[in-house]
């Protein structure tokens, strides 16, 4: 099978390639940049270069593949607005390319649309604003798309995080206090990158049209528990913040430290038998490569 994958040189994505590579697979990653696609082309993998703005290129690199996974986000909170219209549009171009096929086209998203697309916790899609994309890759299934989400945890972990965990790290050692919000009782849910690629290339492979999965292989860390591993590492004092203060203490990180994502993935199991197999956060977290 011929794979295009946006955000192929990314965390994520440069896990799902050589996923996929093993499995006899042939990709062709996006690249918007010299750097990714030197990186992707040392995965082994073909590129296209472009971005997701550009949508006539992404309906052609769609519709020259026998499916489609789509990882890539602009990730810049200051107009986040803006980022979920390119991705929504990215999704609707390359979405429109495979219409009729019955061919796979994957998505990332978040676990809070794993409990929204199940009608569970509806109050969730005030803060979920990705929910729309979801929406409309589940509703690609009507015509003729194999169009699958993926609910990823907050922590998607591993060695090169630069996402929320390695955010915790900073902020500890800058505010020489690491933080947890309340009692802390509130869990995240986490995978290692590498099992999630598997699932990635599982879903790829087998997953039913309009299906959604969450990619959680621990279904709920207390952040009070990560607090404590970032506090002995850093060599700070661990410390409740209080709700009203989180936004002064985290930053922009401040509105994900204080909700519960516990997920499970029972389904995801039993529907496509993904086995995680790498460590769990906490024993992640104790390797100490977040604190190199």
């Amino acid at each position: 099978m011929r794979v295009f994958v946006t955000g192929a040189s990314g965390f994520i994505g440069s896990a799902v390639v050589p996923e996929l590579l093993e499995a006899g697979h042939e990709v062709v990653g996006l690249a918007r940049s010299d750097a990714s696609a030197a990186a992707i082309t040392t995965l082994g993998a073909g590129v296209h270069r472009g971005d997701l703005d550009d949508l006539d290129g992404l309906r052609a690199a769609a519709a020259a593949s026998d499916g489609v996974v789509h990882l890539a986000f602009v990730h810049d909170f200051s107009r986040y607005d803006a980022s979920l219209r390119i991705d929504l549009e990215a999704i609707e171009a390359m979405g429109t390319a495979l219409e009729g096929s019955d061919r796979p086209f994957v998505i990332a998203s978040g676990v809070g649309f794993v409990a929204l697309a199940a009608g569970k916790h509806p109050e969730l899609e005030a803060r979920f604003p990705r929910s729309a994309a979801g929406r409309r890759t589940v509703q690609l299934a009507e015509h003729g798309v194999r169009s699958v989400v993926v609910g990823l945890p907050p922590t998607v972990h591993g060695a090169g995080d630069h996402g929320f965990i390695a955010t915790l790290v900073g902020i500890a050692r800058e505010k020489g206090v690491s933080g947890f919000v309340g009692d802390g009782s509130n869990r995240w849910s986490a995978v290692d990158r590498f099992d999630a690629a598997h699932l990635f290339r599982l879903t790829v492979e087998r997953a039913a049209a309009g299906s959604v999965f969450a990619a959680t292989a621990d279904e709920g860390v207390p952040l009070r528990e990560i607090a404590e591993i970032i506090g002995r590492h850093v060599g700070v004092p661990t410390a409740s913040i209080a709700p009203e203060d989180a936004a002064e203490h985290f930053g922009w990180l401040g509105t994900f430290v204080a909700i519960d994502t516990a997920a499970s993935s029972e389904q995801t199991y039993a529907q496509l038998g993904w086995q995680p197999t790498r460590p769990g956060l906490v024993e992640d977290l104790e390797q100490g490569h977040y604190f190199e």
